[in-house]
């Protein structure tokens, strides 16, 4: 059989729901952009320390911190570490923000939250490494809260207080969406600011004053240099998925946006792994700062997925992945990531011929056609959807569904996942993988690996050994022949960190 039954007729991808979008604007070559650096010889002061601890906290001796610690996986560097809070009562957050929380409905703060909260509220830059799906979202928004109410209210031409940056649009409209449920109470105004869509909301919202923005690196710039907004305001700066922004090159943005801020801001930089790259960003951008990891210290896939490998050469895998899918097609959704935007758009085409009813999403796709096909994934009308590692974290759930409770955004239900490319590290293969099995259900992932792939065979042997899975005989002759690389999610260093100084005490909210 070509094809799967019910789903015939697919030769081109649609183009009626693309059309009729206003333009996103003219491209533009970014990094010929040079942003002056402002003067930072008088600035005013501004509080950033708001933590008090609970009576009940302090009273917590070291040995039942230690115990709660090891429960939930929470690891600590770093001089003057508060002790977690283990209720939202304990958090040392007034009582606007509590309400939120209540009416959200949570019970408890997840481990990053846990140990997180009483870190941020202290004013001291932070590390969070966390997996998708640990609650940092609230991690950072509820303290950046705090701090916005502490400080000035804005005045004309002033830009916002907070910043986060974040890689990718889905991400950045996720926390959004966030800070839209948990600021209602204190009127802080918030915006997106992204490439692929329209300039003018963003620019009208900018101009009108936000306390806080969410942007992508590039179409901040261009804010930026345009003069729309500026970053002189800004005292609270959230680095999200720092790894992710790195892999995707946007370190000169990144650099020259944190050049525009303040240098005694608070920095919060949260990442899923901790390679050389961010360790140097984290060294540069933060000062004394505090670093929390959850979970293992190793890098390890969810147990609850059956990690499968097809040893191929390069020209066998569209004949490898049309038999997969002819065992595997049952209406299900099914994601296959493709290392390149042309590897992507030409594996989709070869699909569709055949009558397998495939989309793909990268990149390249403008914004509008992006949120179709993902609308299209998750309704099930195209179940097989192609991508490049825009997806890895791109259908990760927002925070509410992350402290289990469900949100349509989250596409829990992907039967298989197929790594027609492999990644480019054993990082991005745990996240791609990890994009099946949500939820508590079991996946399959299967991975198509070639000789050009001799690098990730003995960090991926390291996770198959952890998951308690076969190794297939292949991959430990392509590990012995590239020898080490090691399976750590945190390579690249130690992380012990010298010369931090403590935290301020005291301090104050304001309405």
């Amino acid at each position: 059989m070509s094809g799967y039954g019910g789903y015939g007729g697919y030769s081109s991808q649609p183009a009626a729901p693309y059309g009729g979008y206003p333009a996103a604007g003219g491209s533009r070559d970014l990094n010929t952009i040079q942003l002056a650096r402002p003067d930072f010889s008088s600035l005013a002061p501004f509080e950033k320390n708001f933590y008090i601890e609970h009576p009940a906290v302090a009273a917590r001796s070291e040995a039942d911190v230690q115990a709660y610690r090891q429960l939930r996986e929470i690891h600590v560097d770093g001089v003057g570490i508060p002790k977690p809070v283990v209720t939202f009562d304990e958090a040392s957050f007034p009582e606007y923000v509590l309400a939120e929380v209540t009416k959200a409905g949570f019970t408890e703060p997840t481990p990053i939250q846990s140990q997180g909260w009483p870190m941020a509220l202290l004013g001291r830059d932070l590390v969070g490494l966390a997996e998708t799906g640990s609650g940092k979202t609230l991690s950072y928004l509820l303290p950046a809260v705090v701090h916005i109410n502490a400080q000035p209210f804005l005045e004309s031409g002033d830009g916002p207080i907070v910043l986060v940056l974040a890689p990718t649009r889905e991400l950045a409209v996720q926390i959004q969406q966030e800070c839209i449920k948990f600021g209602s109470s204190s009127r802080i105004k918030n915006t997106c600011v992204y490439g692929g869509a329209p300039k003018g909301p963003q620019i009208r919202d900018l101009r009108n004053g936000v306390e806080i923005v969410i942007a992508t690196p590039g179409r901040l710039i261009d804010m930026l240099d345009s003069r729309v907004t500026n970053l002189r305001r800004v005292t609270y700066l959230v680095l999200d998925e720092a790894d992710r922004m790195l892999d995707m090159g946007f370190e000169p943005q990144i650099r020259k946006i944190v050049n525009q801020i303040r240098p005694d801001r608070q920095t919060l930089l949260w990442s899923a792994t901790w390679p050389k790259d961010v360790q140097g960003i984290a060294r540069e951008f933060l000062k004394d700062y505090y670093q929390v990891t959850i979970g293992s210290r190793e890098l390890k896939a969810n147990h609850m997925i059956q990690q499968s490998f097809e040893f191929v050469a390069e020209g066998d895998k569209y004949g490898v992945l049309a038999r997969l899918l002819e065992r595997e097609m049952d209406g299900s959704r099914l994601l296959i990531f493709c290392e390149t935007k042309r590897g992507c758009d030409s594996v989709t085409r070869q699909l569709r011929t055949e009558g397998w009813p495939a989309l793909s999403i990268h990149g390249d796709k403008s914004q509008q056609e992006r949120d179709w096909v993902l609308a299209e994934f998750k309704a099930g009308k195209s179940p097989v959807m192609l991508a490049t590692d825009v997806a890895a974290r791109g259908l990760a759930p927002g925070t509410a569904a992350l402290l289990q409770r469900p949100e349509p955004r989250d596409v829990k239900d992907i039967k298989l996942v197929v790594n027609y490319d492999m990644p480019k590290t054993a990082e991005d293969y745990v996240h791609r993988i990890g994009r099946t099995a949500r939820a508590g259900a079991s996946g399959l992932a299967v991975s198509f690996f070639t000789s050009a792939d001799g690098r990730l065979a003995r960090p991926i042997l390291d996770i198959l050994t952890e998951a308690q899975q076969a190794v297939p005989e292949q991959l430990r002759q392509y590990a012995a022949v590239a020898g080490g690389g090691g399976g750590s999610r945190f390579h690249g260093g130690g992380r012990g960190f010298g010369g931090w100084s403590g935290g301020r005490g005291g301090g104050g909210f304001r309405r």
